[in-house]
């Protein structure tokens, strides 16, 4: 009732547990999704990363897949919003790995409910970077890892400083401040570098830094 409220939005179907999550996001295709992180049969967390898993997938790939465990990949990806009681919860980390663009609790507001959905079509993130960083950090922070350079060996030199300035939360402009170049180059090199890690947020490129100890 409150999606079909707004002019600009369109409810195009629920699903009660995980596995009928991952087959509604292959059959009606919705722009945006909101995936309870506890479910029966899969949790949120589960069906989020075998959705944007398979739509990352080439079709040669997603062939060898039962239709009932992923989208296809010919579907656009969901923007996925995760439903949680407890923000700083380590299930909230493991959401951010598997690709989760947002996080709103459950007793929010629907002003707030409609504000995320919005947001996060618009291609940005629900959940600020700084404050991935500081729930990340508490996860890792008992964990000592020994820096993992090869895991940004991909990127170019400046790629890589765009990188670690992005997973210390820095926003584009001070990103674009700090290294020197304009905020649309910075977008740019933003966009370069979630393709050439297989990443698909700025929430994950803070998560791949801490898991790969590139920050402390």
């Amino acid at each position: 009732m409150l999606i079909e409220s707004q002019p600009d939005l369109q409810f195009v179907g629920a699903a009660y547990d995980g596995e009928a999550a991952i087959a509604l996001a292959r059959e009606a295709r919705p722009d945006v999704m909101l995936m309870d992180i506890r479910m029966p049969l899969l949790d949120g967390i589960e069906a989020t990363a075998r959705i944007l898993d398979a739509t990352n997938k080439p079709d040669s790939d997603i062939s060898e897949r039962s239709p009932d465990d992923c989208a296809t990949s010919q579907d656009a990806q969901p923007k996925v919003i995760m439903l949680t009681t407890f923000q700083r919860d380590e299930a909230v980390v493991r959401a951010i790995r598997a690709g989760a663009d947002g996080f709103i609790m459950k007793d929010t507001t629907p002003e707030f409910v409609l504000a995320s959905i919005r947001t996060v079509y618009a291609g940005h993130s629900v959940i600020a970077p700084s404050d991935t960083a500081d729930i990340i950090r508490a996860q890792t922070s008992q964990r000592h890892r020994e820096p993992a350079a090869e895991s940004i060996s991909a990127l170019s030199a400046r790629e890589k400083e765009v990188f670690l300035l992005a997973a210390r939360g820095l926003s584009n402009a001070d990103i674009a401040q700090t290294a020197y170049i304009s905020e649309a180059t910075v977008k740019s090199h933003i966009r370069s570098i979630l393709a050439k890690l297989s990443l698909t947020s700025r929430v994950q490129i803070v998560a791949h830094a801490y898991e790969n100890g590139l920050l402390r």
